[in-house]
C-alpha cells in the first residue's frame, strides 16, 4: 500500500487525556479514534492490527475444537433472569428497553445465550463434548473509563463455552483451552503470567487469568519464586499467624481519647499492631437496592481487608455493598466509629478474619466514645457469624503454598477462563440424556479473551520514546520503504522495485511516497512501529539502501537483493 493514498493522521503532541503509553501512541498513531468516553473507533492501521489478533486467536481456538459462531450483542432479559445475573451483574450491566417496554442488555459476555443454544439443541450424550466460541463487540457501562482500551465501555471480546459430560470432561475441556492461550499471547509478543483469579460476575469454582506483566496494570498479583504460587492478591490465600498459647487475661476497658486509628491507638497503649484488631463497617443491599444488614468485618491491626474475600464470604453481588454511615449504623447496632468491636454489637452480621480466632489478648474498641478493650479472646469474649480468610496477601507475607516470602508484580489482564461447573445448567434446565437416558446436567466452562485489551497489552510492552515496536505477528504492515525524495525518477524507480518484490514474495509492504521531508517521514516509521525499514536515498542509483530493523538501533547499508532477501527471511520467520 502507498501511503500517499492512504488514511493517515499521526500526532505529535501527547493528547491531554492520555495517560498510559499504549493510549497515547495508539492515539498519536491515529489507530484509535474516541468517539466518546470509554467508547473508541479503529482507523485503517489499528483496524488491520486487531485482525491480526483476532486471526491468531481463530487459528488456535480451531486448532483446539472450537467451533465459531456469532451472536447477537442485544440479549433478552428473560435469560439473565433465569441464571439470576440480572441484578447480580450490577450497574455495569447496559440494560435497554425496546419500543415495547421490554427489558434487553447489551451483553457483556455470553453465558446465557450459549446454555440456551445447548439446552434447546443437545438432548444426548453423543453430542458432547462441544466448544463454541465467537469474536463479538461487547459493552459494559464502566463508571469510570479510563486508559483508552484498557477500560472502554465498548470492546471486542472472544468468548468461548465448553459443554461437557462430566467434571472430569470439564477439566480436560479447561486444559485444552488453557493450552490454546498460552500459545495465543505467545504468538502475539506478550510476556505473560497465568494465574490463580477470582470467578467474580462470571462465577463457578475455578479461574485462571491470564496477566501481561506492566506497570500500568489493574491486575495486581502475588507469586512465589520458590514454587508455581501465583494468584491475583483478590484470590490468593493468606498464611494465618501461628495460634498462641499464652494465658487469656482478664478484660480490661481503657480510656483511649481521640485514637480512632490502629496506628494511634497502637502508640498510645504501647503495643504492637498485632496485639490489636481492626474493624471496618459496611452496609448491604438487596436486588431492590434496598438496604439489608449492616456487616462489621474484623481483621488483625496490621492487616489489609481484602473485599473480594469479604464478598465471597457473604455471597453478594460486588456492588451490593459500600462502607456504612457511621451514625446510621450506630443506631441500629451499636457500634462507635473509630472504637468499634466485636462485643456487644447486635443487629449486625459479624465476620471475622481465620487467624484471630488462635490469637490471644488483644485490643479492640469497646463500642463507647474514646474507649478501647484490651485481653479480648475469641470464644469467650466474642464469636463470628462468620470465620474465614479475609486478609489481603502483602508483598513479604509466606506463600501460602511453601512459606517463602512472596512478590507482587502489576500486569493487564487479557484473558481468562472458568470452570463453571453446573451454575448455568442448573439454572436455566440445560441437561442431556446418559447412557442409561437418566438426565444429567451439562458441565460448562468458559474462556475469554480481551482483543482490544490485548492490542493494547501488546503496546505497552513493546515500545519506546519515539513509537511503537510492533511484533511482527500483529503488526499492521511488515515493511515500510522510505522513499526519501519522490521526485527523484531512479530512487522512485528503486522503491518501486522493492515494493513489487516483496509483494510477490506475501510480505504486506507500506511504500512512503509522501512529498514530505525524510525527517517527517522518519519520524512516522517509528511511530507506527513497521517491523522493517527500507531507506531508498542517494545511493539508489548503485544499488545501496538502508535497512533497519525497528526494535534495534543499528542501520546497515545493503544491496537492493540483499535487502529484499533478509526482509523476506525474517517475516517469514516472525511472523
Amino acid at each position: 500500500m502507498k501511503l500517499s493514498k492512504m488514511h493517515i493522521k499521526t500526532l505529535r503532541e501527547v493528547p491531554a487525556e492520555a495517560e498510559i503509553p499504549s493510549h497515547i501512541l495508539l492515539l498519536r498513531t491515529g489507530m484509535i479514534r474516541k468517539l466518546a468516553s470509554g467508547i473508541y473507533g479503529f482507523m485503517p492501521f489499528g483496524w488491520r492490527s486487531v485482525r491480526k489478533i483476532e486471526d491468531i486467536i481463530r487459528q488456535e481456538m480451531d486448532a483446539a475444537g472450537g467451533q465459531e459462531i456469532h451472536m447477537s450483542a442485544i440479549q433478552p432479559a428473560e435469560l439473565w433472569q433465569e441464571s439470576g445475573r440480572w441484578f447480580a451483574y450490577g450497574p455495569e450491566l447496559w440494560r435497554v428497553k425496546d419500543r415495547g417496554g421490554r427489558d434487553f442488555c447489551l451483553g457483556p459476555t455470553h453465558e446465557e445465550i450459549f446454555t440456551d443454544i445447548v439446552r434447546n439443541d443437545v438432548s444426548s450424550y453423543r453430542q458432547l463434548p462441544m466448544n463454541l466460541y465467537q469474536i463479538q463487540t461487547k459493552y459494559r457501562d464502566e463508571a469510570r473509563p479510563r486508559f483508552g482500551l484498557m477500560r472502554s465501555r465498548e470492546f471486542i471480546m472472544k468468548d468461548a463455552y465448553s459443554f461437557d459430560r462430566d467434571f472430569e470432561g470439564l477439566d480436560k475441556s479447561y486444559d485444552e483451552m488453557y493450552k490454546a492461550y498460552e500459545k495465543i499471547f505467545t504468538r502475539c509478543g506478550l510476556t505473560f503470567r497465568p494465574v490463580e483469579a477470582d470467578t467474580g460476575a462470571i462465577g463457578g469454582s475455578n479461574s485462571h487469568e491470564f496477566t501481561a506483566l506492566s506497570e500500568v496494570g489493574e491486575s495486581e498479583i502475588a507469586y512465589c519464586e520458590k514454587c508455581s504460587m501465583a494468584a491475583t492478591t483478590e484470590r490468593a490465600e493468606c498464611v494465618d499467624a501461628a495460634a498462641e498459647t499464652e494465658s487469656m487475661l482478664a478484660l480490661e476497658e481503657v480510656n483511649t481519647p481521640g485514637t480512632k486509628t490502629i496506628d494511634e491507638v497502637a502508640a498510645f497503649l504501647g503495643l504492637d499492631k498485632t496485639k490489636t484488631i481492626k474493624a471496618l463497617l459496611f452496609v448491604t443491599y438487596d436486588d431492590e437496592g434496598k438496604e439489608k444488614e449492616y456487616v462489621a468485618a474484623f481483621v488483625r491491626g496490621d492487616r489489609e481487608l481484602n473485599m473480594t474475600k469479604l464478598i465471597n464470604a457473604l455471597n453478594i453481588p460486588e456492588h451490593a455493598i459500600e462502607f456504612a454511615d457511621e451514625e446510621k449504623m450506630a443506631a441500629a447496632t451499636g457500634c462507635v466509629g473509630g472504637f468499634t468491636g466485636p462485643m456487644g454489637l447486635h443487629d449486625c452480621k459479624i465476620v471475622v478474619d481465620s487467624e484471630l480466632p488462635g490469637l490471644r489478648n488483644l485490643c479492640v474498641g469497646a463500642n463507647k466514645e474514646n474507649y478501647h478493650i484490651k485481653n479480648m479472646n475469641y470464644g469467650r469474649d466474642y464469636e463470628g457469624d462468620i470465620v474465614t480468610d479475609l486478609k489481603l496477601l502483602k508483598e513479604g507475607d509466606p506463600c501460602p503454598v511453601c512459606g517463602a516470602p512472596v512478590k507482587h508484580a502489576r500486569g493487564i489482564e487479557v484473558g481468562q477462563v472458568f470452570k463453571l461447573g453446573t451454575k448455568y445448567s442448573e439454572s436455566m434446565n440445560a441437561i442431556y440424556k446418559d447412557e442409561n437416558q437418566k438426565d444429567r446436567l451439562i458441565v460448562m466452562g468458559c474462556y475469554g479473551i480481551g482483543v482490544t485489551r490485548t492490542l493494547s497489552a501488546i503496546v505497552e510492552q513493546h515500545h519506546d520514546e519515539n513509537g511503537i515496536i510492533w511484533p511482527m505477528s500483529v503488526a499492521p504492515y511488515h515493511v515500510i520503504i522510505t522513499l526519501v525524495k519522490p521526485g527523484d525518477e531512479e530512487q522512485a524507480a528503486v522503491a518501486e522495485k522493492i515494493y513489487d518484490e516483496l509483494m510477490r514474495e506475501g510480505v504486506e509492504v507500506l511504500l512512503d511516497d509522501r512529498n514530505e521531508r525524510p525527517g517527517v517521514k522518519f519520524k512516522d516509521a517509528d511511530l507506527l512501529g513497521i517491523p522493517v525499514r527500507i531507506t531508498v536515498g542517494k545511493r539508489a542509483p548503485e544499488g545501496i539502501v538502508e535497512y533497519k530493523l525497528r526494535r534495534d538501533n543499528d542501520k546497515e547499508e545493503k544491496t537492493v537483493e540483499e535487502a529484499i532477501k533478509a526482509a523476506v527471511e525474517i517475516v517469514k520467520a516472525e511472523k
